[in-house]
């Protein structure tokens, strides 16, 4: 034990990341708090062995870490945790772990987790692993982290989402629900029958609203929601909702304790076709024709493109918006690889090359982070897009708008 006063331990902390490393012992006191020294940044060392090793307080969010020695590694994972394989191998050897506790929901649902990362990165300074979520089942690499903690907000990198079967073999009934946003104070969502080739647009629509369920913004309980298309839908309590369930064996909830919502459709049932309409579109494959006339576009109108984004006011409403075909290696470095179409923002454009920030972030990894800069050649560039305010406009708007009052 410690010979100093040992601070009082805050009410209801939360375990909700581990560092990992085949390092199997912590860092001293001194490191650690020179590590940990900075503005508005208060280190209280505890020093129990086998407990609590410290505590960090910042931005009114306390950030208390533990250190545990195991005598053997942990060896094969279940194949429920998400990440690149050379993390999770990473994970398998480690004999050191880190295990980072804070309170969700205090003082605001995204501080908490944000001290917790900063606190989770200053420990990869130090020591050589990687970062469980042990909410999300997600293992992170030191890389992940960084982009994370400086790059846009994406829910992608706190959530994962999950399909089960309702009933064995029945595909097209599939319990689809969330985890990670524990976290943030918030209860996950979930859904049922679902059919599995509604899962991308399931999965989606789940993104979206757990975005605004991670900022404290999401929906009252049976309040009526309204989407942009008209449709509607409400959360209740699962326990009510599950309720209504016919023909669903209790046990398929017993290995998953947490607290959920359920998404139903706006009279209450578990009926989710019209809601997930408006998101079937974005997974249609595009056919040649299609990718052909966009890119027949973008050659034609590029010239034009690129003089009207230099030509753009300061305080001008306006988004320039390209798309490329981006590598990804959805099984890590060894693994083969394939390409992403993502659309990116410009923000600056040097002769025959651009800058731009991701607007998504890839869909098959996590190679390409939403709000990454990226560097893209002119002769990439396969679609082009302005949005006004928002709304992307449509090609002949685009069109007049890049070819009005264009230098003779």
């Amino acid at each position: 034990m410690s010979d100093e006063a040992t601070p009082s331990r805050p009410a209801a902390l939360t375990e909700v990341y581990v560092v990992a490393t085949q390092q199997d012992f912590a860092p001293g006191k001194d490191k650690l708090g020179e590590a940990f020294a900075a503005d508005g940044i208060t280190f209280d060392w505890l020093g129990v062995a086998n407990g609590p090793l410290f505590r960090v307080r910042a931005e009114n969010a306390v950030v208390e870490v533990s250190f545990e020695r195991r005598e053997e590694p942990l060896g094969e994972l279940p194949d429920l945790l998400e990440g690149n394989p050379d993390a999770r191998r990473q994970l398998g050897t480690a004999l050191g772990f880190f295990r980072v506790s804070f309170e969700p929901g205090n003082p605001k649902g995204s501080v908490g987790v944000f001290e917790a990362l900063w606190t989770v990165r200053t420990l990869l300074e130090l020591v050589e692993g990687v970062v469980v979520d042990a909410t999300a089942f997600k293992v992170h690499s030191p890389q992940d982290v960084e982009e994370i903690t400086e790059l846009d907000f994406d829910v992608r990198d706190h959530v994962s989402i999950h399909a089960t079967e309702m009933r064995d073999g029945e595909r097209d009934a599939l319990w689809v629900h969330s985890h990670g946003l524990a976290k943030f104070g918030s209860p996950d969502v979930e859904m049922f029958h679902i059919r599995a080739d509604d899962l991308p647009a399931a999965e989606t629509f789940f993104h979206e609203l757990c975005r605004d369920l991670a900022w404290g913004e999401g929906p009252d309980l049976r309040a009526l929601v309204s989407t942009s298309v008209g449709a509607q839908f409400q959360l209740l309590a699962a326990e009510d909702a599950r309720s209504t369930l016919y023909g669903v064996d209790p046990e398929l909830f017993e290995e998953h304790a947490g607290h959920w919502v359920t998404v139903v459709g706006a009279d209450g049932r578990h009926s989710m076709n019209e809601i997930l309409s408006q998101y079937r579109d974005r997974f249609e494959d595009e056919t040649e024709e299609e990718a052909g006339a966009l890119q027949e576009l973008a050659t034609r109108l590029l010239p034009a493109f690129k003089a009207r984004f230099a030509r753009k006011g300061l305080m001008e409403p306006l988004t320039f918006l390209v798309r490329a075909p981006f590598e990804v290696r959805p099984d890590g470095d060894q693994g083969e690889s394939t390409e992403e179409q993502l659309w990116v923002e410009v923000v600056a454009w040097e002769e025959n090359s651009l800058i731009g920030r991701l607007v998504d972030g890839g869909t098959l990894s996590t190679e390409w982070r939403r709000g990454a800069h990226v560097e893209i050649d002119d002769d990439q560039v396969n679609a082009v897009s302005v949005a006004r305010e928002g709304r992307a406009l449509e090609p002949e708007e685009m069109e007049r708008l890049l070819l009005a009052e264009r230098p003779s």
